[in-house]
Formats: C-alpha cells, sequence, structure tokens
C-alpha cells in the first residue's frame, strides 16, 4: 500500500490560477445558469460520484473552485487525498448557492478528473517497486499553468517531486554538455557560479560519461536511456568510487520495465509517464 505525502500548495499561490479559469469558463456570464435562476438564490445540495475507478486527488482544490464563487458552499469531502474509491462511490457531497454549484462545475471537475488520472497512473507505477529502496520521481514534463497541481497529483499517487523548475537544481544535459563542450567544462563552469547548497546532476549516455562526471563530483548521475547491462556496470563504477553520488535511471520507463531498472540499484527512477500518458479519471455531479 503506497500512503500520500502530497503538500497541498497554499491557496496564496493557487487562487490566482482557479479566479483565472473561472474567468476563462464564465466568461461575460454564465447564460444558461444566470437566465434559469434570474429570479433569487436557490440553495441545492450536490454530490460528485466516480464513474470510475481511481486514485482521488484534487478535492481540496475542488472544493476552493466552488468557495471562489461563493464562500458559503458546504463541500464535505468523502474521499481522502491518494484513496483509492470504486465505480458508483460517492466522493463528496455539497450544499449552498444553485448558481455557484453550476457555474464552478466544469472547472472543478475538469481539474478533479484530471489530478486523479495522474495519481492513478503515477500509483500503478510506485506500486510496481513499493517493496525495493529506489523511489519514483516525477519530472517537469508538465501542462503550462498546471506543473504545480499536476507534480501535487504524482505526489497524490505516490511519487517524489524532481525540481519544480530550472531554478530548484542543476542538471546538465546532453544539449548542455555539447554547449560546454564536454562533461568536465560543463560542471566546472557552473559549479564556480551557482549559489550554495544547489545540486548538479549530469544526463549520462555512455559508461564513458558516467566516469566523466564521477571524477568531476557530480552530487546525482542519470543514467539516461541505458540497456541493463549498462546501467548495472555504471551503478558499480558509481557506488565504488563515490557512495554519497546518488544514481537517477531514465528514459523510457514502461510499467513492464520499472521494476527491471530498479533491480539495478538505483537510487530513483523519473518518468513523465504519469503526466503525459494519463487518462482522466471520470467524475460527474449530479444536483439532488
Amino acid at each position: 500500500m503506497i500512503s500520500s505525502l502530497a503538500v497541498l500548495p497554499p491557496f496564496i499561490l493557487l487562487d490566482q490560477l482557479l479566479q483565472s479559469w473561472l474567468l476563462e469558463d464564465i466568461g461575460r456570464g454564465d447564460r444558461t445558469t444566470q437566465s434559469l435562476l434570474s429570479q433569487g438564490k436557490i440553495q441545492r445540495q450536490a454530490k460528485w460520484i466516480a464513474k470510475t475507478p481511481g486514485v482521488i486527488a484534487g478535492l481540496p482544490i475542488a472544493a476552493r473552485v466552488f468557495q471562489l464563487l461563493d464562500e458559503n458552499i458546504s463541500f464535505q469531502i468523502h474521499a481522502n487525498e491518494g484513496e483509492y474509491c470504486q465505480q458508483g462511490q460517492v466522493i463528496t457531497q455539497m450544499y449552498g448557492s444553485l448558481d455557484a454549484l453550476l457555474m464552478g462545475e466544469r472547472v472543478a471537475l475538469n481539474l478533479a478528473m484530471r489530478l486523479s488520472g495522474i495519481a492513478t497512473l503515477t500509483r500503478q507505477y510506485a506500486e510496481k517497486i513499493a517493496d525495493l529502496p529506489t523511489k519514483f520521481v516525477d519530472t517537469r514534463k508538465t501542462t503550462p499553468g498546471l506543473r504545480i497541481l499536476e507534480k501535487y497529483a504524482t505526489q497524490v499517487g505516490g511519487a517524489i517531486n524532481h525540481r519544480m523548475g530550472l531554478d530548484d537544481a542543476v542538471m546538465i544535459k546532453d544539449n548542455h554538455i555539447a554547449a560546454a563542450g564536454g562533461i568536465a567544462e560543463a560542471i566546472s563552469r557552473i559549479r564556480e557560479r551557482i549559489p550554495y547548497p544547489l545540486t548538479i546532476e549530469v544526463e549520462t549516455e555512455t559508461l564513458e560519461q558516467v566516469q566523466a562526471a564521477i571524477d568531476h563530483k557530480a552530487d546525482i548521475i542519470m543514467l539516461d536511456n541505458m540497456p541493463l547491462d549498462m546501467m548495472r556496470k555504471a551503478v558499480q563504477m558509481i557506488r565504488s568510487a563515490d557512495m554519497r553520488i546518488k544514481i537517477e535511471a531514465s528514459g523510457n520507463i514502461t510499467l513492464e520495465s520499472i521494476r527491471a531498472v530498479a533491480e539495478t540499484g538505483v537510487d530513483y527512477i523519473s518518468s513523465s509517464a504519469p503526466v503525459t500518458q494519463s487518462k482522466w479519471l471520470d467524475l460527474s455531479m449530479k444536483i439532488q
């Protein structure tokens, strides 16, 4: 069983995003709802139902969407973040002004369905290696504008967040190496300029590059798209040289291959699949 250690981003960060998405959907006004309910405020109850099984993520964010429209809406969550829900299960109930329920429905559902889909696929990956010391990690391949929420969803599913942005850590990738003229030059130039305590990670594709990263004291060495035999040799080289160096495997990680990769002895396995390949979890709202 994977337990969720996800930390919900503070609403001081989220509110501007949520408000912009509500404005995008409502535009100059909800013609349907406002015309239908022109006679005044009506209080109603609604519930959300899981139409397909999966891991739930994003309900506190969905609640915030409705509360931005009407702070008096009551939102009762019946499924914890990271809980696996069955088809037909009621995951939340809410009570409040009908116009706010109807105007917030699409934005709130879209966010929860997207985040729950990511959490569901993340859980499948994480469970494949749950009994091993290797940790599953996400990537920066996220939807522009949604990164903070998509990375929250991978946490809910059982992954660890990789860097949130380019300012979190140094990752020297193939194009950086080409631009610098080699790993040695790239590490040397970057180390002189970065603030303490940023770490330096180097992406490697060959054993020669692994040795160069070791020689120039990279903090983390990524083994990118390596065959398993080469990966095992690389892990042995790194462990023999310096046990403090962390090892990450990446590149074309699948549900079928992730366990074999973990068994090579790497510390982390990163994949964009939970974000780039997940399907939305089907949820619906019913007014009662």
